[in-house]
């Protein structure tokens, strides 16, 4: 199986070195189910001073990105025949993850640009499929969200976790938030694992982790909860989802038991 292949355009390259020791996603890099490149438009110019931003026209605070470095960092990427361009924007949508589900299912190759200072050049926004915001606030730079791109699409991919049933009733998979979990000791300072999880009925537990997860998406994440409810929304995301794992192992890739570190 040839890797996901993710190309990132940043003045800041150095911070993605990072993922390498994230645990499940250092490991599916290393293993080559993913590989990662990165450009940095400096190394794109043509003047001594390697300048990528500039004034605005028309005046205001702030400097702007220039169009030429990024262009000619972006023509420099190979292209797999299914590819998608993300711009990280504070303008662009707001990232689900049916995003992470989508892009790692339908693309073999995901490209990044990550704008820093007042912003791009509006010339560079033509490069991309998508813009995409990691939510109603200001960063420095795009290289945050790209990495949390990056780190929720490689753990979908084959081979990244061994165990793909946990996804189905992750925090987000199907608009609930995930139940509580416990582990030893079955007392703890007072406090005590719900005996339902000590009893061994797993119809039961099952019944009980939906109705937490029902429960704690309500008081929570309204908003979530109203989404689920309506339309028969649930059985089609875990159709989603079981689709995704039963095409995933018709693949038949075997991977090892690893699990995922990440909190949901």
């Amino acid at each position: 199986m040839s890797s996901y292949r993710l190309d990132v355009i940043s003045l800041s390259p150095k911070t993605f070195e990072s993922l390498y020791d994230l645990g499940v996603i250092g490991r599916a890099l290393s293993r080559g189910i993913a590989e990662l490149n990165l450009y940095n438009p400096r190394e794109f110019t043509s003047d001594s001073y390697h300048k990528v931003d500039d004034e605005p026209y028309g005046g205001g605070v702030g400097m702007v990105l220039k169009p030429e470095p990024f262009f000619h960092a972006y023509d420099s990427i190979p292209v797999l025949p299914k590819r998608r361009v993300l711009m990280m924007t504070p303008q662009g949508k707001q990232l689900l993850q049916k995003d992470f589900l989508r892009w790692s299912q339908d693309f073999d190759q995901l490209v990044f640009i990550c704008g820093q200072y007042e912003g791009f050049d509006e010339r560079i926004r033509i490069l991309a499929d998508e813009e995409i915001s990691l939510g109603d606030f200001i960063l420095t730079g795009g290289e945050l969200a790209a990495m949390s791109i990056i780190n929720g699409v490689i753990r979908l991919l084959p081979g990244a976790i061994g165990r793909l049933e946990s996804l189905v009733e992750e925090s987000h998979s199907d608009f609930l938030l995930e139940h509580p979990h416990y582990t030893r000791p079955a007392k703890f300072r007072g406090f005590e694992v719900p005996k339902v999880l000590l009893s061994g009925n797993h119809s039961e537990i099952s019944r009980w982790r939906q109705h937490k997860r029902e429960e704690r998406t309500k008081e929570r994440r309204p908003e979530l909860y109203k989404q689920w409810s309506a339309e028969n929304l649930p059985s089609q995301n875990k159709k989603d989802l079981s689709d995704f794992i039963n095409s995933y192992y018709q693949i038949g890739h075997e991977s090892d038991p690893v699990e995922d570190p990440w909190w949901d």
